[in-house]
């Protein structure tokens, strides 16, 4: 029983809705019984979407935010629509959000200005907080301290990339991380170093799917059950069985996202 705390099942990226709809039935078979599809990183239209595919799958939910790629795109009336998607039983957190100051697809102020809007916002809302940090050199991190973010719902950070220390700063604040495929590429030294020293109730797994695919099968499109050997290399790294990784992990997601 596993949860892809993170998948994109968007429509548009993977062909339609019947591969979607296909892509979910053959996770489901491989025992990744639960997902979460993030309704940010395709536009303003990507939230809706994502609630579509919830609302069409059992033990599939929905996450709706912008993107910090998009940051230029959140007006006052996409924030509006976003708050009432997020009014959808199916919806159980806000985002991903946060800092890519990478590929600096929106100038940065404007996704600085975004991501605290987005903070308020699922603070209001009591909903959890995911979080896209790349490359922010902390600042995001010191955004969720100065909004008080951790004192709502819950912080988790998607594709964890920082170090132990790092790691270490955001459960003291009191955050989860998941971690994704490149925790099983032989070159990534720091999130297998992660994945060993992670206490078990702050860890998910997700897939970030249609991106990340993990060994053996990279190079491929990536989907939700391919978090199964995601699963299998972190217990592998910590030394216990896939079974009680899977549940532990599988436990962390159902509380934070407050499903069943």
């Amino acid at each position: 029983m596993v949860f892809d705390s993170h998948c994109h099942l968007d429509p548009e990226s993977y062909g339609g809705d019947a591969v979607v709809d296909q892509l979910v039935a053959t996770a489901k078979a491989t025992g990744v019984t639960r997902m979460l599809t993030v309704g940010s990183g395709y536009g303003d239209g990507s939230a809706a979407r994502a609630v579509t595919v919830a609302r069409r799958h059992d033990r599939v939910w929905a996450s709706v935010g912008m993107h910090p790629h998009d940051a230029t795109d959140l007006t006052d009336r996409v924030l509006t629509d976003l708050v009432a998607l997020a009014a959808d039983p199916k919806v159980v957190a806000f985002g991903e959000m946060g800092l890519d100051f990478f590929y600096d697809n929106s100038p940065r102020d404007a996704q600085r200005e975004a991501f605290r809007r987005q903070i308020r916002t699922a603070l209001e809302l009591d909903l959890p907080i995911i979080v896209h940090d790349r490359d922010s050199d902390g600042e995001a991190f010191r955004t969720l301290l100065d909004e008080q973010a951790f004192e709502g719902a819950g912080v988790l950070y998607h594709c964890f990339a920082g170090d132990v220390a790092d790691m270490e700063q955001l459960v003291d604040a009191g955050g989860y991380l998941s971690l994704p495929g490149v925790v099983t590429y032989k070159k990534s030294v720091d999130s297998q170093a992660v994945a060993r020293a992670v206490p078990l109730d702050r860890l998910l797994v997700e897939t970030d799917a249609p991106f990340l695919t993990p060994e053996p099968l990279r190079g491929r499109r990536n989907e939700p059950a391919h978090v199964t050997l995601t699963v299998d290399a972190i217990a592998r790294l910590r030394g216990i069985s896939y079974e009680e990784l899977a549940a532990a992990t599988t436990a962390t997601a159902c509380r934070l996202l407050r499903v069943p």
